[in-house]
This record gives structure tokens, C-alpha cells and sequence, in this order.
């Protein structure tokens, strides 16, 4: 055990727990952030995906050691004063969750798409959802989701 230090959402989180724990866990268990999942605990799924600094990254290979120093962002930490974030209102706007597991780590791993991308075309759309397994096949609803929140990224952004 050690005493480890995370910045997630914005708010600072002293805890004591082995450095090769992964986040996963200490943002569920420890943190009771229920929104990050587990899937598959190999980092093929996607369910897991978080952002460091604005990355996205799959928490349940991703040692807290590793997080220490960074900013941790989960699905709990996007929306802003009760404002959805464009990547969460899309997917909630296209329908394009079914019965939800998949759903938080696709919008992470859409938020850190659009941060390194932010005109995706639907070639890097579909690559970057290669990356995230849907149990219920909603990837048609999704791709249109993704490309809806990439016009309102670039809008905001301009």
C-alpha cells in the first residue's frame, strides 16, 4: 500500500492503495464511480475507457501509478453545470445505446477522439469504434452519434 494521489474530475483524492492496482478499481471501489465499467479486463472492450489528460485509456490496464500527476476525467465528470456535454447529449439524442454497458466508455472514447481529432472523417470514426465492443450492435446509431458530436465539437470550439 502507499499512498496514492488523483486528481479525477477535478477534485483531489488521497488514498492508500498498491501502485499496480488499476484505476478501474479505484475509481469504483474507492471512489464509488460506478459510471466507468468493467468488460472484459484486458482492454479490448472498451466499457472501462477513461481520459488522462484528455486521452482516452482503458482503466483497467492502466496501473494508478500511472494516473498519479494526471487529470483523470470519468462519463461523471463531463457534463457542467447540468449541461450535458455535445458528446453525451449526441448519444443520448441518436438513441444510440441499448442497454447502456457500453455506453460511457464509447463516450469517453469519443471525448478523447474528438481532443486529438476533432473533424474525424467516418474512415477514423469507424477505426476508433473497432475499439469499443456493444453487446446489442448499436454501432449504426453510435456512428451517427459520433459524427453529430463532432459538428457540435467543432461549433463550440470555434
Amino acid at each position: 500500500m502507499a499512498a496514492v494521489i488523483l486528481l479525477v474530475n477535478k477534485r483531489e483524492h488521497r488514498l492508500d492503495l498498491p501502485p499496480d492496482l488499476p484505476l478501474l478499481y479505484a475509481l469504483r471501489e474507492h471512489l464509488h464511480m460506478t459510471g466507468t465499467k468493467y468488460g472484459c479486463g484486458e482492454g479490448q472492450c472498451g466499457a472501462c475507457t477513461v481520459l488522462l489528460d484528455g486521452k482516452a485509456v482503458r482503466s483497467c490496464r492502466t496501473p494508478v501509478s500511472q494516473a498519479q500527476g494526471k487529470k483523470i476525467t470519468t462519463v461523471e465528470g463531463l457534463a457542467q453545470n447540468g449541461k450535458l456535454n455535445p458528446v453525451q447529449q449526441a448519444f443520448l439524442e441518436q438513441e444510440a445505446f441499448q442497454c447502456g454497458y457500453c455506453t460511457s466508455g464509447m463516450i469517453m472514447s469519443t471525448v478523447g477522439l474528438l481532443n486529438s481529432n476533432p473533424k474525424p472523417s467516418d474512415g477514423d470514426i469507424v477505426r476508433f469504434m473497432n475499439g469499443n465492443m456493444c453487446r446489442c450492435g448499436t454501432y449504426g446509431r453510435a456512428l451517427a452519434a459520433i459524427r453529430q458530436a463532432a459538428r457540435e465539437w467543432k461549433a463550440e470550439r470555434s
